[in-house]
C-alpha cells in the first residue's frame, strides 16, 4: 500500500539559506531510491524559512528504507533537523 507523506520544515532564520544549498542533492538521492515514487520541495511564498516536502513510496518499508539511506542520515538527521524551529510529518491519503 502506497504511502504518501507531507512534511513541513520551518528553518531558523539564520540557516535557511545554507539549507536550501542541501536540497537539490537531497532530491536528486531521493528520487533514486528503488521504492520512491514522487518527491517534491515546495517554498512558501510568504516565508522563506517554511518548506513542505511532498513525498509518496511504494509502501511503509520504502518510508523506512529513505530514513534509514546514508543521505537521509547524513543530510536530514545532521545537517538540517537541528537547524529547524518546526519540523511536522503528516501521513496522508488522497481522497479524490
Amino acid at each position: 500500500m502506497e504511502k504518501e507523506l507531507i512534511v513541513k520544515w520551518k528553518i531558523k532564520e539564520s540557516e535557511t539559506a545554507r539549507i536550501l544549498k542541501l536540497l537539490p542533492t537531497l532530491a536528486e538521492m531521493t528520487k533514486k531510491e528503488k521504492g520512491n515514487l514522487f518527491y517534491a520541495i515546495y517554498q512558501s511564498e510568504n516565508d522563506p524559512n517554511e518548506l513542505l516536502l511532498h513525498e509518496r513510496y511504494t509502501d511503509a518499508d520504502a518510508v523506512e528504507a529513505h530514513k534509514n539511506s546514508e543521505h537521509y542520515q547524513k543530510t536530514v538527521v545532521d545537517e538540517i533537523i537541528p537547524h529547524l524551529e518546526i519540523r511536522e510529518v503528516t501521513i496522508v491519503k488522497r481522497l479524490l
